[in-house]
């Protein structure tokens, strides 16, 4: 009696599982960041806003000019650093915009589901994220605040207002305007993750940052005068100036306070992201 033998079958291969890290989380964010053509487009703009803003006010300065003549216009309270820094509220809606774009704008193609697929515990990519957006904003348009600053130095020469790299507290305030607008691409960040529609999150960004401020007109005179320094905006931009007014935060103060309400916005996006489904 022959017995045949059963075939050997071969041991399926093992399937390797990595372990999603944070560290692979932010190489696969900057891989999709630079995959963008709206990311560096949006990066060489805000540079571009704040040179020709910067340069064109210090080149166009008049101290007999009137003071209400609109963003481009310049008087005897103007400075150096505050002509340099025109263009900064519209470098901070670009950086912001951005921001928005980079989570938002998963939302609006689908991409969000495979990503957090590949990133199940979901607040490594609203980290990664902002960790990828943050350095980037912080440098560069912070070397196009030093550029335009040299730029319209040379537009300046001879006038009282005129000043150098080393002034005291030059340095400090456009430094300090690059530390702002890196803030708002994460604020940005924020509102994209909270909001999750691109159009929505730039509406509200445009609302917090330039018609908040605006509305304290509408309450009563003391109320305003001790909201108002408080305001995201207005705490942000005390960080980049040169000479605050009597009732201004001073750049310390008004860096932390708009880092407490990039703090907030994180973490109500933190809380929606973990408790909601994409």
């Amino acid at each position: 009696m022959m017995t045949t033998a059963s075939p050997t079958v071969a041991p399926a291969p093992a399937t390797t599982v990595r372990k999603v890290t944070s560290r692979g989380v932010r190489r696969s964010e900057w891989a999709k960041f630079w995959s963008l053509r709206s990311s560096w487009i949006t990066l060489t703009a805000s540079v571009v806003v704040l040179l020709v803003f910067g340069t064109v006010a210090a080149s166009t300065y008049s101290p007999d000019a009137p003071t209400d003549d609109g963003p481009m216009s310049s008087g005897e309270s103007s400075d150096a650093v505050s002509l340099t820094l025109m263009g900064s509220s519209f470098a901070s809606l670009i950086v912001g915009s951005l921001g928005v774009l980079l989570f938002a704008g998963e939302y609006s193609t689908g991409m969000i589901r495979s990503t957090l697929t590949a990133v199940p515990k979901r607040l490594p990519v609203l980290f990664a994220k902002s960790a990828v957006v943050a350095p980037l904003v912080l440098a560069l348009p912070t070397l196009g605040a030093l550029a335009a600053f040299q730029l319209g130095a040379a537009g300046l020469d001879g006038e009282k207002i005129a000043l150098s790299l080393g002034d005291d507290g030059v340095l400090r305030s456009l430094l300090g305007a690059g530390v702002y607008l890196a803030l708002v691409a994460v604020f940005g960040v924020a509102l994209g993750a909270l909001l999750r529609s691109p159009a929505g999150g730039i509406a509200t960004l445009v609302g917090i940052l330039l018609i908040l401020p605006n509305l304290a007109s509408l309450l009563p005179g003391s109320l305003a005068d001790t909201l108002n320094p408080y305001f995201p905006s207005n705490a942000g931009e005390a960080a980049s100036s040169l000479h605050q007014p009597p009732d201004a935060l001073s750049p310390g103060a008004g860096l932390t306070v708009f880092t407490g309400w990039v703090t907030l916005a994180l973490a109500a996006a933190a809380v929606r992201l973990k408790r909601t489904d994409a």
